[in-house]
């Protein structure tokens, strides 16, 4: 039996594409469907949450979820991937060592614990934390079959390694981008000791090339946005952070 994306909480964006807003944090996962293959984009804050985005995400695909792609290495977007054992993972380029270092893995912990996660809750998905399988360096194209999703490693900006996932738009339907942390609606961008500010703006043009005008942009956390909110975001945070233009 097909069920919708509306019957299981999700917002359809496009043909084959939409996105949950999780709850606690409002972080989003995306998911897009092609005739062969799916992608999720970011995993959820926990095992337990992860557990249950691969179960509704393939509902909704009606295959398994063998495409990961981190958006960024924050506890609440990756936690949740060890729920995923079949897919390939992937990170924006450089990203490996914040998934490999001991180091990184307790302060993504200790994170978790600071912002509300069950403590046994994040010491278990951080002694599970999976390391993403590739890299993407620059840009790659997937094919899903009769879907393209276009992987682009647009940061620095709010971590060192921000990814983004574009879809083109089909049959006269608007791009989707997926903006990981990049971009925030709910609340004011958060710039944590990882986050590259001297760069976060130049990481929104990117973004805004990759896009464009008609484009619709899916926050890390938040409603879904458009190119003036996140062009009105970019000059707030180059005046946040004195950026000059």
């Amino acid at each position: 039996m097909t069920v919708t994306w509306e019957e299981l909480g999700w917002e359809r964006l496009a043909d084959g594409v939409g996105r949950v807003r999780l709850p606690v944090w409002d972080c989003t996962a995306g998911l897009v469907v092609g005739a062969d293959r799916a992608l999720l984009v970011d995993a959820g804050s926990s095992l337990a949450e992860g557990a249950r985005l691969r179960a509704r995400a393939q509902a909704l695909a009606g295959r398994r979820v063998t495409l990961l792609a981190l958006t960024h290495p924050h506890f609440d977007h990756v936690f949740g991937a060890a729920r995923f054992p079949d897919a390939e993972v992937f990170a924006a380029g450089g990203a490996r060592a914040a998934f490999e270092d001991g180091r990184a893995r307790e302060e993504l912990r200790a994170d978790a614990v600071r912002n509300g996660l069950d403590a046994e809750a994040a010491g278990e998905a951080a002694a599970a934390l999976v390391r993403p399988g590739r890299e993407v360096r620059d840009r790659l194209a997937l094919d899903l079959g009769g879907r393209e999703a276009l992987l682009a490693d647009v940061g620095p900006g709010h971590t060192a390694h921000d990814l983004a996932v574009v879809v083109p738009g089909v049959a006269g339907g608007r791009p989707v981008v997926f903006c990981g942390d990049l971009v925030e609606e709910s609340g004011e961008p958060q710039a944590g000791p990882d986050a590259v500010p001297s760069a976060w703006p130049a990481a929104l043009d990117r973004l805004l090339e990759l896009g464009g005008e008609d484009a619709l942009y899916v926050p890390g956390h938040g409603a879904v946005t458009d190119a003036a909110f996140v062009r009105a975001q970019r000059d707030a945070l180059a005046a946040r952070f004195g950026v000059s233009r």
